[in-house]
């Protein structure tokens, strides 16, 4: 049966199988189902594939191939994925192919096939060569930074623009406009942050009353402080210097919800539990970050709409809202995070609720607070008609202007508690 709600499901074809040892992964070596499956069988892909098709809303099908590292399955694997996706494609359909790649292997070979079958590609690259290096070593643990980086040049010389995935971490915060220039000079054109947030290996809930959020996460995570100096001094780059010629995703995600839209990342819409992942034994599960036993929902020869609609994951994407503390629900920017993922929902909230809230949450409000008002007054200049280029010299002016308002140990206008000269200033252009 086909679905009438919109539903994307994420395929590991390789499981965790990896040709990287990123220090920060949550993922290498925890294959589910019975032992470790290996790459996904011929019989399992058609039956993904035609299950996927049959049950999609469409007209577009979006198969998104991800890991551990998806290219370890062989250009073969996928000409069998297009294979089949023609086989049972209906009329009036298409399917779109997006790979997400730590780019190791991606030779002529591997470049000429995903420009030739027109998949769009995610390429994790942490920025700067000293950033990148320090977390994403090879299976030998060497460095991987100018790998990286050449098979960007490559995959561009192709004709296929990647989208770069940058992480970060604990020590990104201290290189965040570096890291936004050396990613913005790939001349990729689109660009998105992931914070690593990873919890202590004997980690539970905290208890209430917790002094130090950052003894929560472990030393590499971005603290929430650190987070939203980062997702600040980036905007900051990017408003002033490159309104127009690169897209952050999640500046643009911010200017959907401002112009009355929904969010397209599930991390920031108010309910979640419409992208699925189906493993390499063809487990589907309810999320990338709930792939336990208790959140298998079925296999790949089940009907994928039901899944989706299922009691069991409808009760696991209303919880995003559910739960919520009353801190969240009262907060004006809400909208624009959702309450963020639940899976870093472990710290507790101050409101007496007794539940938890957004592990990054006042690095977030933080970031709010600084970058939504220049980002309103970029989208009036804009609907006046005005181009990128005559825009950004006025928010120059506007913001040297409120900077001179504020005294340096006045307390920072974007509300993160800090003294002026210790925040904002430090960005003003």
């Amino acid at each position: 049966m086909r679905s009438e709600v919109p539903f994307v499901i994420m395929a590991k074809p390789a499981g965790s199988a990896c040709n990287m040892r990123c220090s920060y992964c949550y993922y290498l070596g925890r294959d589910h189902g019975t032992g470790d499956p290996g790459i996904m069988s011929e019989a399992c892909l058609e039956q993904f594939i035609k299950n996927y098709i049959a049950s999609a809303k469409g007209p577009v099908v979006s198969f998104t191939w991800h890991g551990g590292e998806p290219t370890l399955c062989g250009i073969g694997f996928y000409e069998k994925a297009l294979f089949y996706q023609k086989k049972y494609l209906p009329e009036g359909f298409q399917c779109w192919n997006s790979l997400q790649t730590n780019g190791l292997i991606l030779d002529d070979e591997w470049c000429s096939f995903i420009a030739r079958e027109h998949f769009d590609v995610g390429l994790s690259i942490d920025g700067t060569e000293t950033v990148h290096d320090l977390y994403r070593k090879d299976a030998a643990g060497k460095g991987t930074f100018g790998r990286i980086r050449n098979a960007c040049e490559n995959l561009l010389a192709h004709g296929v623009s990647p989208d770069l995935l940058c992480t970060v971490t604990s020590d990104s915060v201290k290189n965040a406009a570096a890291i936004y220039r050396s990613l913005r000079d790939m001349k990729t054109g689109w660009i998105q942050f992931i914070p690593i947030v990873r919890r202590p290996a004997d980690a539970d809930h905290a208890p209430a009353g917790v002094p130090d959020p950052t003894a929560l996460a472990t030393p590499d995570s971005v603290t929430p402080e650190g987070y939203g100096q980062f997702l600040s001094d980036v905007f900051a780059e990017w408003i002033f210097h490159d309104l127009g010629t690169c897209e952050v995703q999640m500046f643009s995600e911010m200017a959907m919800v401002l112009t009355g839209g929904e969010p397209s990342l599930c991390w920031m819409r108010r309910k979640c539990g419409n992208v699925l992942v189906v493993e390499a034994d063809g487990g589907v599960y309810s999320c990338d970050h709930f792939v336990t036993a208790e959140h298998r929902i079925g296999t790949v020869s089940d009907e994928l709409s039901g899944l989706v609609t299922s009691p069991v994951q409808t009760a696991f994407g209303n919880a995003k809202e559910e739960t919520l503390c009353r801190e969240c629900s009262e907060c004006p920017y809400l909208p624009m995070c959702g309450g963020a993922c639940p899976k870093d929902r472990f710290l507790p909230a101050s409101d007496g609720s007794g539940r938890n809230k957004y592990y990054l949450c006042e690095g977030l409000k933080a970031f709010f607070g600084y970058s939504v008002p220049l980002l309103k007054e970029a989208m009036k200049l804009s609907a006046e008609g005005k181009r990128p280029e005559e825009i950004m010299p006025v928010l120059v002016r506007t913001e040297r202007d409120r900077c001179r308002m504020v005294s340096r140990n006045d307390a920072c206008p974007c509300g993160s508690g800090k003294k002026f000269k210790n925040c904002c200033l430090k960005r003003c252009p």
